[in-house]
């Protein structure tokens, strides 16, 4: 077991070795770099896809640095991004290849997400000893998510020792923010809140194209709609369980697109509940913007979030929301009841008399100056600001523009 270990270590710091070796050719004043561990879905990956997207849009040079190369949204970066792979086995061993590239680099800022990304990012900062931001994202209610005693004991401690390294500490939401300073003893004062760039032209566009599934085709009787993993802790069984208690009083459908361990049993509790033929699985959509946009009403279930970026976007589609309010986000985004209609989690029949009651036409739709702060341009801008690119514009120009001889402060 440890001969392993070792010989995971070294073949990561190896790899690590090239990492830091590759064509500095393509170095640019100043460059981002934004670390995870994958480009596998995910809500996480999303956002950094929309990040890395708006930074290069602005005209910055970015890399994307991850464990392992792979996953669906990885076709989805910019051409212009580099992808550094570190190969490594697992994040953990992902530190010596993030520190070889940090040191032969340099970039201006180290954005990273994820707590364990999160950890290794601030330890590869600290043990390289360069001038780069470290900015870490932090994307859920980190004292809920499930997990044994140890590891809770365990990440608690890290998190409380490592993450005041950061020179910035972002939380997606006011609820995310609460919670971890609550959990890991940081000062509230030193955690910003940046919500999600969920909103681009890109997600425009696909809305506007026709949908596939053919109940969005057909407006004769209403459509609701849920979107995400079949997990339990997305709470489609209480969505299914308050359709039922909707069809008794009035005709309706339901389509919740996803894949996940729990087709099986959602399946066997419509059949259960005798409304298997107005509901459907159709399982993954790359598309769900054109669905959100024909759909009568969106039901988000959750047991926990962090920022629901599904929430945002069937609200850009135009698609009257029901939610739970759950920790956390559905309440700061949907203003507290103004723009959606909150119910508690798991509770099927209040989550069925909501849907009743955008059924009937109370539909509190969001103005577009609300759903500005969750558009990519604006939280670029406010990411830009944190990470200091705008000052270390001013300074290359600064450096640039300087007479001969002149002595170089930073060399």
């Amino acid at each position: 077991m440890a001969g392993t270990y070792l010989g995971s270590v070294v073949l990561a710091m190896e790899q690590g070795k090239r990492a830091g070796e590759m064509d500095t050719s393509v170095k640019s004043f100043p460059r981002l770099a934004v670390f995870l561990p994958n480009m596998k879905g995910g809500g996480a990956e999303r956002v950094m896809v929309n990040l890395v997207d708006g930074f290069i849009q602005q005209g910055y040079a970015v890399d994307v640095v991850l464990v392992k190369a792979e996953g669906d949204y990885l076709k989805q970066l910019p051409a212009q991004a580099r992808v550094v792979d570190l190969k490594a086995p697992n994040t953990y061993l992902a530190l010596p290849g993030l520190i070889g590239y940090l040191r032969r680099q340099e970039p201006l800022a180290l954005l990273s997400t994820l707590n364990l990304a999160n950890l290794v990012a601030l330890l590869a900062q600290r043990l390289c000893r360069h001038s780069t931001r470290g900015i870490i994202r932090v994307e859920s209610t980190v004292s809920i998510i499930k997990r044994s005693p140890h590891k809770k004991v365990l990440e608690r401690a890290a998190l409380k020792w490592v993450y005041p390294w950061a020179d910035e500490i972002i939380a997606v939401s006011h609820g995310v923010a609460d919670d971890l300073a609550a959990y890991a003893g940081i000062a509230r004062r030193r955690i910003r809140v940046i919500y999600n760039p969920v909103i681009t032209p890109r997600l425009y566009q696909l809305a506007s194209l026709e949908p596939e599934h053919p109940w969005f085709q057909d407006t004769e009787e209403p459509v609701i709609l849920g979107v995400g993993r079949l997990t339990g802790v997305k709470g489609f069984s209480t969505l299914i369980e308050a359709f039922a208690l909707v069809r008794r009083q009035r005709p309706a459908r339901l389509v919740i697109f996803g894949e996940g361990e729990q087709r099986a049993r959602l399946e066997n509790l419509a059949h259960a509940l005798g409304v298997a033929s107005d509901f459907d699985l159709p399982g993954f959509t790359s598309n769900p913007y054109a669905h959100m946009r024909r759909a009568t009403v969106f039901a988000l279930c959750s047991l926990r979030e962090g920022l629901p970026n599904v929430l945002i976007e069937a609200m850009a589609c135009g698609c009257p929301v029901v939610s739970s309010d759950c920790p956390s986000g559905p309440a700061e985004i949907l203003a507290g009841g103004r723009y959606g209609h909150l119910f508690p989690p798991q509770d099927a029949e209040a989550l069925a008399s909501a849907i009743l009651q955008v059924l009937a036409g109370d539909r509190r739709l969001p103005p577009a100056s609300w759903l500005r702060q969750f558009d990519q341009e604006v939280v670029v801008g406010q990411y830009l600001h944190i990470l200091g690119v705008k000052v270390a514009v001013e300074e290359a120009v600064a450096s640039a523009v300087s007479p001969p001889g002149a002595q170089d402060e930073r060399a």
